[in-house]
């Protein structure tokens, strides 16, 4: 086991719900039950919330108190805990630090990269920042840059570059479009034998 790896997990559909279909669901709102699993563009689709969001006059106290009724999927903490004490883990998300840490609490604070939301004095969404474009796949490079070896494991569209581009990759809980466009990623459903698999790629 080298101690040159760090392990690159999504957040969003692995280690929590879906912050968005939780809202949707929350507001009855289904139009903002779209994610990157339906749509590749992810500009297109915060620009499609953002606008959503002012049509019904919705804003960040809104979500976040959707935000506070999530818990992480069921045995995500543990598998996290487990995989923390065998090497190092870096949480790279497409979502935004306004809505993340609380959920950061409930998984024991693990590092996070993320993105930061545009916020009115009102509590409307404006916009939103971009740590760095095309964020998973430039952090694994820029961390295999500094000499660490990746492995990293997402669900949707927006992790296939930093998957694709890792000593090893996996699918965790993806659909079957993702999986069956990649039949050459192993794809998991369960935390114990995506822990098994990772355990081997170390």
């Amino acid at each position: 086991m080298s101690d040159m790896n760090i392990v690159c997990l999504d957040l969003e559909g692995v280690l929590v719900p879906e912050i968005w279909i939780a809202f949707a669901d929350a507001v009855g709102i289904p139009e903002l039950r779209r994610t990157t699993r339906d749509e590749p563009d992810y500009d297109k689709l915060m620009k499609y919330r953002i606008n959503i969001l002012k049509e019904h006059g919705l804003g960040l106290k809104e979500i976040q108190a959707t935000i506070a009724t999530i818990d992480p999927i069921p045995g995500a903490k543990e598998f996290l805990d487990e995989l923390r004490a065998l090497t190092q883990v870096v949480i790279i998300s497409d979502t935004f630090t306004q809505f993340a840490t609380p959920l950061m609490k409930k998984l024991g604070m693990p590092t996070i990269f993320c993105n930061t939301l545009e916020v009115g004095e009102n509590g409307e969404i404006t916009g939103y920042r971009m740590r760095v474009e095309k964020s998973k796949l430039s952090t694994v490079k820029a961390l295999q840059s500094i000499g660490f070896e990746t492995i990293a494991a997402g669900d949707s569209y927006n992790d296939l570059g930093m998957i694709l581009n890792s000593k090893a990759g996996f699918l965790f809980k993806s659909t079957d479009k993702i999986k069956a466009d990649y039949p050459q990623l192993q794809a998991f459903d369960e935390y114990d034998e995506f822990l098994e698999a990772i355990k081997k790629a170390l």
